[in-house]
């Protein structure tokens, strides 16, 4: 069964959302955490939103857009995070930053844009363990889903399919009911306005799988 991460999008609402979600059996909580250099938005700063353990039990698929990934690593391992992601566009040190995800038992993942070629990921593959495919671009909640997306995902693994890597494949950007469909062959699927602007978080998560 496709496995669901939730992003919770307003920071106004952050308690109350995780809240609701933690009873709901959503298999992530997906944390879009920006520097405001990466992207251009900035997200709230880490000493608020280690507190997420307050209002949620669910494990954590941390997406780092930042420009230094190895100062944030170490923060976001003390939490329940199971993934932790970052852009191969930052191109400086990726496998030195792979290598101190793992260093806390936790899983890797690149993420990449929408108009990077996909060739950038190949001296990575045999080191990470997801790939975080970006549906929209990064750093903006509420996009609208890129069909390009679509040739991506099926090239993306029929490349790990021939090198026969334990590798998953998550979807990341305008995730909703009718975009679903063009995704099915991802492992996991991230949502955010779609799950919680629904009159029943569960609900929605039920029709994503």
């Amino acid at each position: 069964m496709k496995k669901i991460a939730a992003t919770f999008l307003s920071s106004k609402h952050i308690a109350k959302d995780l809240v609701k979600l933690n009873v709901t059996d959503v298999d992530y909580i997906h944390v879009d955490f920006m520097d405001g250099k990466f992207v251009k938005n900035k997200t709230l700063p880490f000493k608020e939103l280690k507190n997420i353990y307050r209002y949620t039990s669910k494990r954590l698929d941390v997406h780092l857009m930042v420009m230094d990934p190895k100062k944030y690593i170490k923060k976001f391992a003390t939490l329940n995070t199971e993934y932790i992601s970052f852009h191969v566009e930052v191109g400086d040190k990726i496998e030195e930053a792979i290598k101190l995800v793992h260093r806390y038992g936790i899983k890797c993942g690149l993420a990449i844009n929408p108009s990077t070629p996909l060739e950038v990921l190949d001296p990575y593959l045999d080191k990470i363990d997801l790939v975080l495919l970006m549906s929209v671009e990064p750093g903006r909640g509420g996009q609208e889903f890129i069909f390009d997306t679509v040739d991506r995902l099926k090239e993306l693994k029929k490349t790990i399919k021939s090198k026969k890597l334990p590798i998953k494949i998550e979807v990341d950007g305008g995730i909703n009911l009718e975009t679903k469909e063009y995704v099915k062959d991802a492992d996991i699927l991230a949502s955010g306005s779609y799950i919680i602007y629904s009159e029943s978080f569960q609900d929605a998560i039920t029709q994503l799988r």
